[in-house]
């Protein structure tokens, strides 16, 4: 699991990345609110802990303008804010939930799991486009007729093209959020995984098709 903190006090953002890594997550760290955004844009993260008090743009700013671009990514607000309409303000922007510093680190931790629970929970119901429906339950592809079993990564590849279809997503950020930043030697097995998931998208009979942008990435799209 990636998580991504914005934080733009360094003792605290790195204190938070110890604790998240230490239970087994990977951590990506920046630290003012137009770096974080455009983190946050790439969606190859799986939950973000964002500050509201950050220098460049603002945590409430990023946020709501990630949500108008329809980035569904879990988000946790951090905040020394403590005040009823400050929390209000984060939860309208689109956050997911809020600690206010200092919290505990098992809170925290806590906090994390309970909104990728639901993040799963929702995902393995709600992820549809076109005539297709993927269960992550089952690792399944359905079509209107047939159905077929996805291999992991395969799965993991399509989930991020129906989350966002009808954008294309860079070569760069299917490859992280597959097989990770570190993993150079991957980067041909992309076209590889996109041909498997092409044929199956064939074989369930679907009209959604992936769509290659030369030298930039894939988008998937409705072909009517």
């Amino acid at each position: 699991m990636r998580i991504l903190i914005i934080e733009d006090e360094v003792e605290i953002a790195e204190g938070i990345s110890a604790i998240l890594e230490s239970d087994g997550y990977q951590t990506t760290v920046v630290f003012d609110g137009k770096s974080g955004f455009y983190e946050l844009m790439s969606g190859i993260y799986d939950l973000a802990l964002v500050d509201i008090l950050l220098p460049k743009k603002s945590g409430l700013d990023l946020l709501s303008e990630a949500r108008q671009n329809r980035v569904a990514t879990p988000v946790i607000l951090l905040t020394a804010l403590s005040q009823i309409e400050d929390k209000v303000s984060g939860l309208d922007c689109g956050a997911d939930d809020y600690l206010t510093k200092p919290f505990d680190a098992e809170e925290l931790l806590a906090r994390i799991r309970a909104r990728l629970r639901r993040k799963n929970y929702t995902l393995s119901r709600n992820t549809v486009f076109a005539d297709i429906r993927l269960d992550q339950a089952t690792q399944k592809l359905f079509g209107k007729d047939k159905s077929v079993k996805l291999a992991p990564k395969e799965y993991q590849l399509l989930e991020c093209l129906v989350i966002n279809h009808g954008q294309i997503i860079p070569r760069e950020t299917l490859i992280a959020k597959i097989w990770g930043y570190d993993d150079e030697s991957k980067y041909n097995q992309l076209d590889v995984y996109i041909s498997f998931v092409r044929k199956k998208l064939r074989f369930v009979e679907s009209r959604a098709s992936i769509v290659a942008a030369k030298g930039v990435g894939f988008s998937l799209e409705d072909r009517e």
